[in-house]
């Protein structure tokens, strides 16, 4: 009987240990396939990154800059508070003979009026940088319109010409405020070289800064009231003039028809067209 109750046993123990060893090849082969699902995965994103990039361009985006085989560029200035310098970087822009694009909140064009007035009498483009400088992603759709209107009412009131140009305020956008900006008709704008002149940067800064990074298509960002913008302006436009740039507003230098935004924001023209 015990001998019997023994081998039973055994038997037992044989079975629970095959079990064992069967989930255990189990977990193995399924770690296995894991590992080899990751690798095709990550062969596929480095071996096929235009793929990736078709995938991500799905998201709304605004213009950063532009396919161009000249060598154009173009600089703009976002306005948003102070106005002390405005005149002065007017004057240095018609020393050099370079048009810019102005994005300027509807806030500021209460306060200063003139100001914008003598942008526009000086050629610049004077354009929407929102009316209240609110998060575009806070709102909704309807209010999105609604805030772009108040800023275009008030710049079209001074200068008798409607934006057609925004520049989101901070930077900041989500689908539904890209949407709404081009749902009448106006085209967001970011930039792809940033002067970083916010920050207080001394003028050898920011003119290192843009000089090494514009390229042809470039759109370049200042801000009006700056501490040291006025100081690097003059050396950045000789530098980019020496290197055979032609400098021209935003409006010029973005493609109008067909086009494609690629996954970096960068502007294409439809296959086929020329830049």
């Amino acid at each position: 009987m015990w001998g019997k109750q023994n081998g039973m046993g055994v038997r037992v123990m044989t079975e629970k240990r095959e079990r064992v060893r069967i989930i255990y090849i189990g977990r193995r082969w399924w770690t296995a396939l894991a590992c080899l699902c990751l690798a095709a995965v990550m062969f596929y994103v480095v071996n096929y990154p235009a793929a990736v990039g078709a995938s991500a361009a799905a998201r709304q985006l605004p213009i950063y800059c532009v396919q161009r085989d000249q060598k154009l560029v173009s600089i703009s200035f976002d306005a948003a508070w102070g106005n002390e310098d405005t005149q002065q970087l007017i004057d240095i822009l018609e020393q050099y003979s370079v048009k810019a694009t102005f994005f300027v909140v509807g806030d500021w064009v209460d306060k200063y009026p003139e100001s914008v007035k003598a942008l526009h009498d000086a050629g610049h483009e004077v354009m929407n940088h929102s009316n209240t400088h609110a998060h575009y992603p806070q709102l909704s759709a309807d209010e999105v319109v609604a805030d772009l209107n108040a800023c275009n009412d008030k710049i079209e009131a001074v200068t008798g010409v409607r934006p057609t140009l925004v520049r989101l305020p901070y930077g900041d956008y989500d689908d539904n405020s890209i949407n709404a900006v081009r749902s009448i008709g106006m085209e967001p704008i970011q930039w792809d070289v940033d002067s970083l002149d916010w920050k207080d940067l001394s003028a050898g800064e920011i003119t290192r800064r843009v000089t090494s990074k514009v390229q042809p298509g470039s759109i370049v960002l200042f801000h009006n009231a700056a501490l040291h913008t006025p100081e690097a302006l003059p050396g950045i436009i000789q530098t980019l003039l020496q290197e055979g740039y032609t400098f021209v507003p935003i409006s010029q230098i973005i493609l109008t028809g067909d086009y494609t935004i690629d996954h970096t924001g960068r502007q294409c023209p439809a296959k086929g067209d020329a830049a």
